[in-house]
């Protein structure tokens, strides 16, 4: 399992996850495409119009305000991209050994000084997303059971990672 490398993208500051699942590539694909499993497993609800170019929006996050941002990438059940703010989100899958998937996010960021930030944030979404996978019962990131947030940033920014973005409430 990987905890998150800061890494570039186009000169672009980003966070990278990935991790090896030992599931099909259309079950993983149905935990991120859902709009019932997302749910329980990011932070806002996310709504999107299947198509690169269409809509997609982020609604119900008790930590942001609601906003809207665009498909760049969907090609089921492989790769679905979107804006988010100023920032960019990539999942990719890909198929490999027996039934096996391999899951790549990266969060291009809008400044460096997102990464510890973010990368705490994917840690706890990527953790409920592990239980969203397996079968178990997850509530989301906003609940007392998931990953510590503030542990994770902690360990991000004494890692090296480069902090200071704003942390909303």
């Amino acid at each position: 399992m990987d905890d998150g490398t800061y890494v570039t993208v186009e000169n672009r500051p980003a966070v990278r996850f990935e991790r090896d699942y030992a599931y099909p590539l259309q079950q993983v694909w149905q935990a991120i495409s859902d709009p019932d499993q997302a749910r329980r497993r990011f932070p806002s609800t996310l709504l999107f119009e299947p198509e690169v170019g269409g809509a997609i929006r982020f609604t119900d996050d008790p930590h942001l305000a609601d906003q809207e941002g665009v498909v760049l990438d969907y090609d089921p059940p492989r790769a679905l991209g979107f804006s988010w703010g100023d920032s960019e989100v990539h999942i990719t899958l890909e198929p490999f050994a027996d039934n096996q998937c391999r899951f790549v996010l990266i969060n291009v960021l809008a400044a460096d000084n997102e990464a510890a930030r973010n990368a705490a944030g994917w840690t706890v979404c990527l953790g409920e997303f592990d239980k969203v996978i397996r079968g178990e019962e997850s509530d989301g990131p906003h609940v007392d059971t998931a990953i510590n947030w503030q542990t994770s940033y902690d360990a991000y920014v004494r890692s090296g990672m480069p902090a200071g973005a704003i942390i909303p409430d």
